[in-house]
């Protein structure tokens, strides 16, 4: 049901160490809430500035549940005062949705075909269930520029930093 390709939305025109940032939702939005979002996503984007110069930038709503936000560097760099504005947007959709969207503790994973979240000290619980397990996609929102986004956002978690912190059973044949 769910198609989880995302690269083809990605701005093309943005350079590859463009800076990410990935805010995770504690549950997806509505179809009326993301469209709203978008307005305002348009709006910030358009206003993004960096010491009073425009900031080449992006924001996007992922899978109902992940917003996206990215500034091209190689235009304008980033100073506190325009990421404090970004976080300023992010506080306001949780204002607004009645949202959680920097909760770090919360973790996502695709599980037959759907976004599953989990809370972090619940993941050994889990894997030793077998409802995660290492070839399970997890959404690595620790991403930081547009090509670890496009290569290493949606990785196994084998691949991820989890496979370090939590034991995986090998799968007996």
């Amino acid at each position: 049901m769910n198609n989880f390709e995302y690269r083809q939305l990605l701005p093309a025109s943005f350079a590859g160490d463009s800076r990410v940032w990935i805010y995770q939702c504690n549950r997806r939005l509505s179809l009326a809430e993301a469209l709203q979002a978008e307005e305002l996503f348009e709006r910030f984007t358009a206003g993004w500035n960096s010491h009073g110069v425009p900031v080449k930038g992006y924001a996007n709503l992922f899978f109902g549940q992940f917003i996206v936000l990215m500034a091209d560097e190689t235009a304008t760099g980033v100073s506190g005062c325009s990421t404090d504005s970004s976080v300023r947007l992010i506080k306001e959709i949780e204002t607004l949705f009645k949202v959680s969207l920097f909760d770090r503790q919360s973790l996502a994973f695709i599980v037959k075909n759907n976004i599953q979240l989990l809370p972090m000290n619940q993941l050994q619980y889990a894997i030793n269930n077998q409802f995660i397990n290492a070839d399970s996609i997890y959404f690595n929102n620790l991403v930081q520029t547009k090509n670890e986004l496009e290569k290493n956002w949606m990785i196994p978690v084998k691949d991820s930093w989890l496979a370090k912190r939590f034991s995986f059973a090998v799968p007996s044949h």
